[in-house]
């Protein structure tokens, strides 16, 4: 059996390459996609098991990603774990109205990972 794959999108080399690393250490295989225009694409071509997003992004709207990826018959089911700076509760808000599961500030998701992730994949 294989390792679970999780998609990995974010711009920002950090915290993007720390958070590669910590899912790789918790047993995770990761595919990252750092161009946002590219990301409904990769979601569809790898069928990961879970989708940790980081919300700031230069060119895309990542609520509406994560909208687009929650009205699709093939990627609803895909758990999003969304974060952004701690201080940017409008953007936390868009992305818990466009259905990601959890959105967590983004020193929190180094802290807490694992934790983070387990409560991801928990069945509702």
């Amino acid at each position: 059996m294989s390792t679970p794959l999780v998609l990995l999108f974010y711009e920002k080399l950090i915290p993007g390459s720390q958070i590669v690393n910590r899912l790789q250490d918790l047993g995770y295989r990761v595919s990252s996609v750092t161009q946002s225009d590219k990301l409904i694409d990769e979601v569809r071509k790898h069928h990961p098991m879970a989708l940790v997003m980081d919300l700031h992004s230069k060119t895309g709207d990542i609520p509406l990603s994560i909208q687009t990826l929650k009205e699709d018959l093939e990627t609803q089911h895909i758990p999003v774990l969304a974060f952004a700076e701690v201080n940017n509760e409008d953007l936390h808000e868009k992305a818990r109205l466009a259905g990601a599961k959890l959105i967590a500030g983004e020193e929190a998701v180094l802290d807490q990972l694992p934790h983070l992730m387990e409560h991801l994949l928990e069945v509702d």
